[in-house]
């Protein structure tokens, strides 16, 4: 009876249909026209909206890289340690750029805006120098105080920083957690698969990002010429220029 009724409800052409592409993000359950037109739209759905979220991502980050510094590196000889990175909070431009025009993209947006801003923002307040040569010429420079000088360039990954905050299982946790509804269809999969790809992107930023441009000055207080001709830096400071980070 039930097989009767569906082919009374359907024409031929519409029960059997060929499969949506393997890369579309839904699959049909069955090849019934309705079940694939629906995958297919759904995907198409989604496919805009993961584009429109990560291009807010990838936007936002670009304004922290552009206008971040780096404050109070100590400075000892050729060595520079610890220092606090500041750099605008990524959670409002996300929001601001990120897709809104539904409720539910809107729900999704925030969710995501939220946890990468907040996982960021701990990871940015983790970042230290660890005690690397930025100065050579520190060591022994011969006048009473050196003059602002660059930092060696080095990628970002020679800092110390803590980003378990920013790990894929941590978004995840987050998102869903201030998404506050965890039987939402479709959620979970999307915060996973943005979760990993920040992710992925966020590890090779680290390697590809110079740290640079981070002016050094301090005292030599045992320059005496001509008895001590020159003398090491102690106790000076790095500050790093607006976009030191490139």
């Amino acid at each position: 009876m039930a097989r009767k009724i569906y082919d009374m409800a359907f024409a031929d052409q519409e029960k059997a249909v060929p499969p949506n592409q393997p890369l579309n993000l839904f699959r049909e359950s069955t090849l019934n026209k309705y079940h694939v037109d629906t995958a297919k739209g759904m995907g198409e759905k989604f496919e805009k909206y993961i584009e429109g979220i990560c291009g807010a991502i990838w936007s936002a980050v670009n304004i922290w890289t552009s206008t971040a510094t780096i404050q109070g590196v100590m400075i000892f000889g050729p060595v520079a340690t610890g220092g606090m990175v500041v750099g605008p909070p990524l959670t409002p431009l996300i929001l601001g750029q990120g897709p809104k025009t539904t409720p539910m993209e809107m729900k999704y947006t925030n969710a995501i805006a939220t946890a990468i801003g907040n996982g960021w923002l701990t990871w940015q307040s983790s970042i230290k120098v660890p005690g690397l040569p930025w100065y050579p010429a520190f060591a022994a420079f011969p006048a009473p105080v050196a003059p602002p000088m660059p930092n060696i360039p080095m990628p970002l990954l020679t800092l110390v920083s803590v980003d378990a905050s920013l790990a894929p299982g941590a978004l995840k946790g987050m998102m869903m957690g201030t998404f506050g509804d965890p039987t939402a269809l479709h959620a979970a999969d999307l915060f996973d698969a943005v979760s990993k790809a920040f992710n992925t992107v966020f590890t090779m930023y680290k390697t590809t990002t110079i740290v640079k441009n981070v002016l050094g000055t301090g005292p030599i207080p045992t320059f005496a010429p001509p008895v001590v001709p020159v003398g090491p830096v102690v106790g000076g400071v790095g500050t790093g220029l607006p976009g030191c980070f490139t």
